[in-house]
C-alpha cells in the first residue's frame, strides 16, 4: 500500500512539474505575466520606474490609469498611495514632463462628494487586478467596484454598485479649461478638457464623449475657479457648465451587484470625430468583448518573441519590459470619415492629413526602443518616420522630445542617429529627403527651444566641440552626442549619394569626441574656448560639463567608435582598467552642479555597482564594451548581475527612471542575448542570454532563433557558438543574421572560456578601424 502511494505521489509531482514547464506556452496567455505596476512604487526622490499602470493597447492614443495624486501631479499613481481620487485618461509619458488632455470618471454613493480629497476613497492592492487589458479595484468607502478596459482612443467602465438610493458617477474636466454637456435621452455625456504642460497650440483640447447603458434620475454640473474655491460648486438640474475646471455628475438607484458601463471615446480633432472614434472601436461590444480583443492585441504583438527555459518570475520580468517598450510613442493620428489616416498638428494647431506620433524623447529611445522597432516593427517605424516627416513640414524642426509637442527637455540631436538607423536597415514608405534637410537643418542652428536643433551648434561646428565657457551647459555631454549624430549622418549621406565632401565632413565632425577626452587622466572632461580644460573637474562631478551624470557615466559615449576611443586612451588594456574601474570604485559623488543630491545619484548609490548608474541612460550600454577590449566574458558576467539584481516583477522592480520604454529595452535586448551599442551599424554585441531558448518571430515570416540548452543560474558564461550548426568567432550578430533567421546555437559554463572571441577579427564595428 505504502508502495503504491509513493509511486502515485511520484507521478503526480512529474506530472506538475512537466505541467509547469509547459505552463508558459500553452496555458497561460503573454499578457497575464505582465504586470503594470512594476516601476509604480517611485517618488520625486527615488525611482523605481516612475511609472504608473498604463491601461491601454500597444502604442494606443489614450491610457488609462488610477489616480491616486492630485489633478496636476506628475506622480498621479503611486503605490504606496492609500486612496484613489479618480480613473483617468492620460497620456503621460514621464512625471518630469507631467500629463496632458486628462480627464477622469468616478463612481460614489452616498453624499455626494466633488472635492478630489473629500472624495477620494480607500482601497487595497489584494483587491486590485491590473494588466494592460484590463483594470479591476474595490472601492472601500463606497462598496463599489471599477473595471476599466481600454481601446486604442477609447475605454469602457464597468461599475458594480450595492444597493443604493442614491449612486453617481462623477465626470471630471479637469482644471486649465474644460467643458462638459449631459443628453439625457441618450445616456450620453460630450465634453471637452485643455489640461496640458506644454508644447501645444492654443486651439488645443481634448474631446471626449460617454455613453452609459443606464438612465440619470439626477444630473448636476459643477465648477471651480483657479484657485479650486467653490463658486456656486453644485449646478443642480444643469445640464452642461464650461470653465476653467467644471465636471458633471450623473445618479441613478442601483440594485445590490448591478453593474453599470459607460463606453468612453476622445479625440483631439472634433466631437463628431469622438464618436466615430467610439463607433468604431467599441460600437455595439460588450465590456467582455472589448477586453477579449484588447487582450488579443498584446497577446500577438508580446508572444512575437517567445522565451522558453526560465522562471516564471523571469517570464514576468520579461513580458513586463517588453509591454513597457511597446506603449511609447503614442499614436496621435485618427482615421476620419472617409477612412483617412489623419491628425491635429500639436505643432500649428491645425488638421492634416497623414501619420503623427508623440510623447517620446529620442535622448532616452535612440539607445535600444527605436533598434528594437527596427528589428521586429519595420512598418510601425515606418510609419513613425512619415509622422516625422511631417513633425518638420508642420513645425520647421524634428522632434527631440515630443510631448505632444516641442518640449525643452534633454540634449543632443539624436533623431539623427534613429532616421539613419532606419534608412541603413532598408525601411522604406517616406520622404527620407526631407528628413535629411531637417537633420542637416538640426546640425547647424539652435532650434526655438535648447532641446530642438543643437544648442551650441555654432560653436561645435568651429571649434570641434562645445566649449564649457560659453553658456551652453552639459557642453561635454552634447559634444559626444552630436559627434555621434554626425556620424549617422555621414552613413546615411553616403547611402542617400549625397556630395563626397557633405559625407567628408559629417565623417570628420563624427572624431569630436576626441576633443573632450583627456588623455592624462583618461576621462571626458569640459573643456573651454580657448582650449583649456575646465578646472572645475572631478570624475565624479554630476551635471556640470555632463547631463544626469558624471564622467564616469559619459566617458563611454563613444557608440560609433570604442577603439577610436581605446587609442585614446593609450591603449586596449588601459580602457579596460577603467572601465574595470566603474564597477570597482567608490560610489561617490559631486552634487555640487545641481545643489542637491538629486535622485539619480540615490539610485546609483543603492545599485552597489561602484560608478556605475543603470537606472539612467549614458551609460547603460558601457558593459557591452568589453567586447570591443577582448574580454567578452566580464560583459556576460555583468550582463546577468544586472538583470538578476536591479530588475524584477515587483512594483520596485526597475532601478530608475523607465523614460519611454528605454531601461526595459535594455532588459529585453540584454535577455534574448545581444544589444544595439551603436544604432546604425547594423550590429549587436553579445552578451548572456537569460532564457533557455529565444524565437523572434519576424515581420518578414523568417524566425531568429538563440537556442542556450544547458542556460542556468550559474551558467552565465559563453563557453562556444555555433551560427546555423557553424563555428561562429565573432562577438556580435548582424541585423542580416537576424532578417535571414538564423539559429545562434551557445553552449554556456559556469567558467569563462578566455580563448573565445578575444581577437581582433572578433570585434564589432568601430570608425577608426574601417577600410577607407
Amino acid at each position: 500500500m505504502k508502495s503504491r502511494n509513493i509511486l502515485f505521489l511520484l507521478f503526480v509531482v512529474i506530472t506538475l512539474k512537466i505541467s509547469g514547464q509547459n505552463d508558459h506556452n500553452t496555458k497561460i496567455s503573454y499578457v497575464d505575466y505582465v504586470n503594470p505596476l512594476v516601476g509604480s512604487d517611485s517618488a520625486f526622490d527615488f525611482s523605481n520606474g516612475n511609472t504608473y499602470p498604463a491601461i491601454a493597447t500597444p502604442w494606443g492614443m489614450n491610457f488609462w490609469t488610477p489616480q491616486t495624486g492630485k489633478m496636476g501631479n506628475g506622480w498621479g499613481y503611486t503605490y504606496d498611495a492609500n486612496k484613489i481620487r479618480g480613473f483617468k485618461q492620460t497620456h503621460q509619458p514621464s512625471p518630469w514632463i507631467n500629463d496632458y488632455a486628462a480627464f477622469a470618471l468616478f463612481p460614489e454613493t452616498g453624499k455626494l462628494k466633488i472635492n478630489e480629497d473629500a472624495r477620494s476613497s480607500w482601497y487595497s492592492h489584494k483587491t486590485e487586478i491590473s494588466k494592460p487589458n484590463y483594470y479591476k479595484v474595490y472601492l472601500a468607502d463606497y462598496d463599489v467596484t471599477t473595471e476599466i478596459t481600454p481601446t486604442e482612443r477609447g475605454a469602457q467602465f464597468r461599475f458594480t454598485y450595492p444597493k443604493s438610493e442614491s449612486s453617481h458617477v462623477l465626470i471630471d474636466g479637469f482644471f486649465k479649461g474644460s467643458m462638459v454637456k449631459v443628453f439625457p435621452k441618450e445616456r450620453k455625456v460630450i465634453g471637452y478638457c485643455r489640461n496640458n504642460s506644454g508644447g501645444v497650440p492654443d486651439n488645443f483640447h481634448n474631446y471626449f464623449v460617454i455613453y452609459f447603458d443606464k438612465d440619470f434620475e439626477k444630473i448636476s454640473t459643477w465648477k471651480a475657479d483657479k484657485e479650486e474655491k467653490i463658486n456656486n460648486f453644485i449646478l443642480k438640474n444643469s445640464l452642461e457648465a464650461e470653465g476653467y475646471h467644471v465636471g458633471a455628475t450623473l445618479s441613478f438607484k442601483t440594485n445590490e451587484g448591478e453593474q453599470v458601463t459607460a463606453k468612453v471615446a476622445s479625440s483631439f480633432i472634433s466631437l463628431e470625430q469622438a464618436e466615430l472614434n467610439l463607433s468604431r472601436e467599441i460600437g455595439t461590444d460588450s465590456f467582455e468583448e472589448t477586453k477579449s480583443k484588447a487582450a488579443n492585441l498584446w497577446n500577438k504583438e508580446l508572444g512575437r518573441i517567445e522565451v522558453d527555459g526560465g522562471t516564471t518570475e523571469q517570464y514576468r520580468t520579461f513580458y513586463t519590459a517588453l509591454y513597457r517598450v511597446l506603449l511609447f510613442p503614442r499614436k496621435f493620428y485618427e482615421i476620419d470619415r472617409n477612412n483617412k489616416i489623419v491628425h491635429y498638428s500639436p505643432y500649428n494647431g491645425k488638421v492634416l492629413p497623414g501619420y503623427m506620433f508623440t510623447d517620446n524623447g529620442f535622448w532616452d529611445t535612440f539607445r535600444a526602443v527605436f533598434p528594437f522597432f527596427t528589428i521586429m516593427y519595420p512598418e510601425y517605424l515606418s510609419h513613425v518616420m512619415e509622422g516625422l516627416v511631417n513633425t518638420y513640414n508642420e513645425s520647421g524642426w524634428l522632434p527631440e522630445w515630443a510631448s505632444p509637442g516641442h518640449r525643452d527637455s534633454m540634449i543632443g540631436s539624436n533623431s539623427a542617429v534613429n532616421i539613419a538607423d532606419a534608412y541603413l536597415r532598408g525601411i522604406r514608405g517616406y520622404d527620407v529627403e526631407t528628413l535629411y534637410q531637417a537633420i542637416i537643418k538640426n546640425s547647424n542652428k539652435k532650434g526655438p527651444l535648447s532641446s530642438v536643433g543643437r544648442f551650441g551648434a555654432k560653436h561645435y561646428n568651429k571649434l570641434g566641440y562645445v566649449p564649457y565657457d560659453v553658456g551652453v551647459n552639459e557642453s561635454a555631454a552634447r559634444t559626444l552626442e552630436y559627434a555621434f549624430a554626425d556620424w549617422s549622418i555621414a552613413e546615411l549621406a553616403e547611402a542617400l549619394g549625397k556630395p563626397q565632401e557633405e559625407i567628408d565632413l559629417f565623417r570628420l565632425r563624427s572624431k569630436n569626441y576626441k576633443n573632450v577626452f583627456d588623455p592624462k587622466i583618461g576621462f571626458m572632461r569640459g573643456k573651454n574656448k580657448d582650449g583649456s580644460w575646465a578646472k572645475t573637474f572631478t570624475p565624479d562631478k554630476w551635471g556640470d560639463a555632463f547631463t544626469e551624470g558624471s564622467s564616469w557615466h559619459w566617458t563611454w559615449s563613444v557608440f560609433h567608435d570604442p577603439m577610436g576611443l581605446a587609442k585614446s586612451f593609450g591603449g586596449v588594456h588601459k580602457m579596460e582598467k577603467r572601465l574595470d574601474e566603474v564597477f570597482t570604485a567608490a560610489p561617490t559623488f559631486n552634487d555640487s552642479y545641481y545643489g542637491q543630491q538629486i535622485h539619480e545619484i540615490t539610485e546609483m548609490l543603492v545599485g552597489d555597482m561602484g560608478q556605475y548608474a543603470h537606472g539612467n541612460q549614458p551609460i547603460q550600454h558601457a558593459i557591452y564594451l568589453y567586447n570591443w577590449l577582448g574580454k567578452p566574458w566580464k560583459t556576460q558576467k555583468l550582463i546577468r548581475e544586472v538583470m538578476d539584481k536591479l530588475y524584477t516583477s515587483a512594483p520596485d522592480g526597475l532601478c530608475g527612471d523607465e523614460d519611454n520604454g528605454q531601461t526595459s529595452a535594455w532588459y529585453v535586448f540584454s535577455a534574448m542575448g545581444f544589444y544595439p551599442v551603436a544604432p546604425g551599424t547594423g550590429q549587436y554585441a553579445i552578451g548572456s542570454p537569460l532564457f533557455k531558448n529565444v524565437k523572434l518571430h519576424l515581420q518578414n515570416g523568417n524566425i531568429f532563433e538563440m537556442k542556450v540548452p544547458n542556460n542556468s543560474y550559474e551558467n552565465i558564461y559563453i563557453h562556444s557558438i555555433n551560427k546555423n550548426k557553424s563555428t561562429y568567432n565573432k562577438n556580435y550578430i548582424t541585423f542580416e543574421d537576424l532578417m535571414d533567421g538564423a539559429t545562434f546555437s551557445l553552449e554556456m559554463s559556469n567558467q569563462p572560456n578566455r580563448k573565445l572571441r578575444t581577437g581582433k577579427e572578433s570585434r564589432p564595428y568601430s570608425m577608426s578601424q574601417q577600410k577607407k
